[in-house]
Parts: C-alpha cells; sequence; structure tokens
C-alpha cells in the first residue's frame, strides 16, 4: 500500500491546499468509520482513493446532520449545508476543507451535481423528518429519495463522467440490499432511539406491535415476522449479483469485501433470531480481518 502522500500523487492532486483538504476528509473518515478507510486503502486502486475518501467523508458530513437535532432542527441545518454545498460546487471554493476536496473531486471526475442536489434535498426531507415506513412503498422512496443517492455522491467518484444508467441502476439494487440488512442489524438501537425502520403494515400482517419489539417479546409472531424481513434482506442481497461487473475494475475488491461482509451481518441476523431485539448485531473483529486479507492477496 502507498503512502498517502504518493496515494494523492498517484491521483494527480499536487497542490498544497488540496492535499491538505483531502488529508483533512480522510482523517474525518478513518475517525468515523476507520473500517471503511481501511477498506479502501488496502484494496482500492491509488488513484481512486482520495476521490473516494471525499466523497465518503461528505456522505457522512449530509447524514450525520440529517440526523442530529429535532426533525425541524435537522432539516434546517441540512438546508444551510445545501446551501453551502451548491457555492462550493459553483466555486470551486469554501472555507470548509472537506467541502473544497469534495467539490474538487465532483468537478475533477465529472459526477453530475443532480445527484448531490438529490442528496441533499432528500436529506433535508425523507431523512430529517424520518418517521418510519408505512408500508414497502414508503421505504422505496426512501431509497429514492435519499439512500440511493446518498451513496452515488461517494461510490459515484469511481466513473469518469459519474454512473451511467445500468451502473446507477446497479446501485440502486446494492442499497436496497444494504438499507435492509442494515435496519435489520440495527434494530435493537434503532428502536432505543425511536426509530421503526420495518413498514408498519409488515408488522400489521403478522399480528405484531411496536411494543412487542421494543419489549423484545418473543412470540411466534414476532419470530415469523423478524424471518419475513430476512428473507426479504436474502433476496434483495441475491438481486446485487452482477454489480461487480459494474464496477470500475480498481474499486471491485471494495466491493466484493463489501458484499461479503454484508452476507456475513445477515448471516448472524438470522441465526441470532430474536434477539436482534436486544442488542446490534455486528460484523465482529475477525470477519472483517479475514475478508481484508482475502481480498488483498486476491488483487
Amino acid at each position: 500500500m502507498p503512502s498517502w502522500r504518493t496515494t494523492l500523487t498517484r491521483a494527480g492532486i499536487t497542490t498544497p491546499r488540496l492535499r491538505d483538504d483531502y488529508t483533512h476528509a480522510a482523517r474525518r473518515v478513518l475517525r468515523r468509520e476507520p473500517a471503511p478507510y481501511a477498506t479502501l486503502r488496502l484494496l482500492a486502486a491509488p488513484p481512486l482513493v482520495p476521490w473516494l475518501t471525499a466523497g465518503l467523508a461528505f456522505m457522512n458530513r449530509v447524514d450525520d446532520v440529517a440526523e442530529t437535532g429535532t426533525p425541524a432542527e435537522r432539516a434546517a441545518a441540512t438546508t444551510a449545508l445545501a446551501g453551502r454545498v451548491e457555492a462550493a460546487l459553483a466555486s470551486g471554493d469554501s472555507p470548509d476543507p472537506l467541502l473544497r476536496a469534495y467539490a474538487h473531486a465532483v468537478r475533477t471526475r465529472g459526477l453530475p451535481g443532480s445527484w448531490v442536489t438529490r442528496f441533499l434535498d432528500g436529506a433535508a426531507t425523507a431523512e430529517a423528518a424520518f418517521d418510519g415506513f408505512a408500508a414497502e412503498e414508503d421505504f422505496q422512496a426512501y431509497l429514492d429519495a435519499y439512500a440511493w443517492p446518498g451513496v452515488l455522491v461517494f461510490t459515484g467518484l469511481q466513473y469518469e463522467g459519474g454512473p451511467d444508467p445500468e451502473q446507477a441502476a446497479g446501485w440502486r439494487r446494492f442499497v436496497d440490499a444494504a438499507q435492509r440488512v442494515d435496519f435489520l442489524a440495527d434494530l435493537s438501537g434503532d428502536l432505543a432511539e425511536g426509530r421503526l425502520c420495518i413498514p408498519r403494515a409488515r408488522l400489521d400482517e403478522h399480528g405484531v406491535t411496536r411494543a412487542d419489539l421494543e419489549q423484545a417479546r418473543e412470540t411466534p409472531a414476532v419470530r415469523a415476522l423478524l424471518d419475513a424481513e430476512a428473507r426479504r434482506a436474502r433476496s434483495a442481497l441475491a438481486a446485487t449479483d452482477g454489480i461487480l461487473d459494474l464496477a470500475e475494475p480498481g474499486l471491485r475488491p471494495v466491493i466484493a469485501a463489501m458484499t461479503e461482509l454484508m452476507d456475513h451481518q445477515l448471516t448472524a441476523v438470522e441465526r441470532v433470531g430474536t434477539a436482534i431485539l436486544r442488542r446490534d448485531t455486528g460484523y465482529g473483529l475477525v470477519a472483517p480481518l479475514r475478508t481484508l486479507l482475502r481480498a488483498r492477496a486476491g488483487r
């Protein structure tokens, strides 16, 4: 793995200020999400790493703003952030080094600004005002408004000129699976924070109440609901087959590792059953390390 300085040079980032900006973004990602950062550094082609690191830092910034405070505070803060982002994209400059790095990445890679605008709009509406899903259609609308553009403001930087329609559709399938797995794995923590991410209509179908989930009741109806949700997630994960062919060669080892870890996490959810109501289901330490080492050896 080349040094960070060499990685910046390979991406053509040579001016001192920009190098500092990308370094600032990388440090933010390392502090907030060390596992994804390590995956990028170890597995992605070095010329792609700075762009994707800036994209991940930007995605995280928007997520954090859209999830902090009351719904009104989240919406106002996200709208204010959107104004700063738009100014940075238009001018290429900003007082914020993270936004400077991201604006440079968007401009250099040619990512259509419509994906950024769509993500920010979704953050100020679908995410900031999130109150659960009434039905599957609402979940799909959430993906379209927020989660899908959210993943493309990051992964879309792998493509010069942005993703084409087929590539974008592949990432739509990927984020559908990722969100379903994430909602199940984080069910306990989400419920503790007042978020229910399983559509309410499906609780009704199984005769389950929100209180049943919040109180971790191990009833046949609760088990049937969680089993059905896991099957939906498994089907969505199977539908991501072919995503590697839609990724740039330099990012394929990263996507393979991400998909393998999703599968590992979903398998853990399936194995523990109703225990996901009492504690979140993470990756652990061994599985990510094994995945990284195997992917690194196969590069």
